[in-house]
């Protein structure tokens, strides 16, 4: 099963939208805390999304016990300072693909300890970042386009 990893999100509108398409495509989002909002059932209903029903939820502490648990896996790292394109890889069927809070990214020393691991989406020079859901969404598809949409109709 893919792996949606978000990393300290702030913004639960934009975690709305990336549950909604770990709904559509089946794969599993795990939040790292500290997130910038309560995941309660009126916060996550707020948040645009009624489809977390439909979602394997995996709540984690802190980054550092995600990493402890899964540091040795496949992951995929999206940050804007990457040299590699997210579409030079080759996604596993279990990996799992980290995104940094919304305004700042993953923190530069986890940046730099899975430097192997770090890939971007292309974009104009002068421009910061897109928007999180957006980016989860592009990824996960160029990952189910290389496992044959598997499971999707």
């Amino acid at each position: 099963m893919l792996n949606i990893v978000l990393v300290e999100p702030e913004i639960p509108q934009n975690a709305g939208n990336v549950a909604r398409t770990c709904a559509c495509v089946g794969a599993r989002l795990h939040l790292i805390e500290p997130m910038g909002f309560h995941a309660t059932a009126r916060n996550l209903k707020r948040a645009g999304c009624d489809y977390w029903d439909k979602v394997d939820i995996v709540r984690w502490a802190c980054v550092e016990e995600f990493l402890q648990e899964h540091g040795a896996d496949e992951l995929h790292l999206f940050t804007g300072q990457a040299s590699r394109l997210y579409t030079d890889v080759a996604y596993g069927a279990d990996s799992y693909l980290l995104f940094g809070r919304e305004s700042r990214g993953i923190d530069p020393a986890i940046l730099s300890a899975y430097e192997r691991s770090c890939v971007r989406v292309p974009m104009r020079a002068g421009l910061d970042s897109l928007n999180v859901s957006n980016t989860v969404a592009i990824a996960v598809y160029e990952a189910m386009r290389q496992q044959g949409f598997s499971g999707l109709c």
